[in-house]
């Protein structure tokens, strides 16, 4: 890349399968826009897939005078060809939007959250999308309606078939290059919200209220067309929830999965969250993935029963609880003992599972170690110093179960202007996070 210090976070093809039998989809162009500086590259990777070439560039000041967005993370091709951008904040990485949380007007009920429909007027557009033509990668402005816009934002999935799109909150960039602090606990600095959205009419219909700083990061549905249902992980409370259509269109939210906080000492706070930063879903429906970025594993749930799912495989990668580490588990409501360091090929792994990616015939799980730049430094200096690098899990299909593949490894630091920091993986040939059949 020509620039420093962007943040490549997330990645996206210009192109997307929409249907079971379309099999000629090109993806031939990468989306990369910038979580830091706004920028947003079109790379060529179709025409000599070993060496990509940048082929477009929208600089940061059209993205702030033409949609006064800022802080650029998941895109992914819609319908019509098109590429939708979510974004986290304004140009000065602040989290306002036009929609203020009536806390009075969201409550839990078991394990249900009810739902309430927002109508206010737009003093800030924050949180939200922005739109790129699918063929000249021009940028046409924001996607939804002024009146209609989040605080913050980060991922997104939609059902054409249903009508719906489905957005998570995040945290607001500013706060968040700063590092994480524990003195911005409630103080609105992470996300809380679950927003559903009129696909066809750009319009925000309905929010959840997932709980004070619960952070809603990853968020996706279930591949068959016809399942009006899907899951969305929530960081910093450990809690997975499945999102699903009921009667007259509308929209229910239950939780499915807890992850416990682990007691602890020699760590920033006394209780440590598990950091769910991906949750990704087997094509054929089968399985649900999560990373947990700070406890260092990966956890594989059977999902026969979609509002039960059931932990079937579960591998540790990395993370801030090893044995022999600065951090002391106190008390843990599900591990005996502190898990060992990981060596793959002489290399100590650190940092904790971050992204993920599955094969299509769901055998091989990928994933990352490096989230966030600042974080990364913040958490795991080492991972810094050494660069991150890519590992691959072996799936066990029919009755669940995870194995790291000690024979294969990619390792960033060895990079020619490393140490390097991977994040965000994708596959030209689809993938489990790209293709949306509709």
């Amino acid at each position: 890349m020509p620039n420093l210090k962007d943040e490549l976070h997330s990645s996206g093809w210009s192109a997307g399968r929409t249907c079971f039998d379309n099999t000629t989809t090109k993806r031939n162009k990468l989306i990369l826009p910038c979580l830091i500086s706004s920028r947003i590259y079109v790379v060529d990777v179709g025409s000599q897939c070993q060496a990509p070439k940048l082929c477009k560039m929208i600089e940061p000041v059209d993205v702030f005078w033409k949609c006064n967005k800022g802080y650029l993370s998941i895109p992914r091709s819609l319908p019509n060809g098109d590429i939708l951008i979510a974004n986290a904040g304004d140009p000065s990485g602040n989290a306002k939007g036009t929609l203020p949380f009536n806390n009075s007007m969201n409550k839990l009920t078991g394990l249900e959250v009810e739902y309430v429909i927002f109508r206010a007027s737009p003093f800030c557009i924050t949180g939200g999308f922005i739109v790129l033509d699918g063929e000249t990668f021009e940028l046409k402005g924001n996607w939804e309606n002024e009146c209609d816009t989040p605080p913050s934002g980060y991922d997104f999935c939609y059902k054409p078939c249903h009508n719906v799109l489905v957005s998570s909150a995040g945290v607001v960039p500013k706060c968040a290059g700063y590092g994480f602090s524990p003195d911005d606990f409630k103080k609105g600095v992470f996300g809380r919200r679950l927003n559903v959205w009129n696909l066809s009419c750009r319009s925000l219909t309905q929010c959840f209220d997932l709980g004070e700083d619960s952070l809603p990061l990853s968020v996706k549905f279930l591949h068959n067309p016809d399942a009006a249902e899907g899951y969305v992980s929530c960081a910093l409370s450990g809690i997975v929830y499945r999102f699903y259509k009921c009667e007259a269109n509308n929209w229910a939210v239950e939780e499915v999965i807890r992850i416990p906080a682990k007691d602890v000492t020699g760590w920033i706070m006394p209780k440590m969250p598990a950091f769910t930063v991906d949750l990704i879903i087997s094509m054929d429906d089968k399985y649900l993935y999560l990373s947990n970025w700070l406890h260092g594993d990966i956890r594989q749930y059977e999902l026969s029963k979609t509002c039960k799912p059931r932990l079937v495989g579960q591998v540790f990668v990395g993370g801030s609880i090893l044995r022999g580490g600065p951090v002391a588990v106190c008390r843990d409501e599900e591990l005996k003992c502190q898990p060992e360091p990981l060596v793959i090929k002489c290399k100590r792994v650190y940092g904790g599972p971050s992204k993920m990616q599955l094969s299509v015939d769901g055998k091989r799980l990928y994933v990352t170690n490096s989230f966030y730049s600042t974080w990364d430094k913040q958490f795991y200096p080492n991972l810094v110093k050494e660069g991150s690098v890519m590992l691959q899990i072996d799936v066990d299909t029919e009755q669940g179960g995870l194995t790291v593949n000690k024979n294969f490894l990619v390792d960033f630091g060895k990079e020619p202007n490393g140490p390097c920091l991977a994040h965000d993986i994708h596959f030209p040939c689809g993938d489990s996070t790209t293709d949306i059949l509709a």
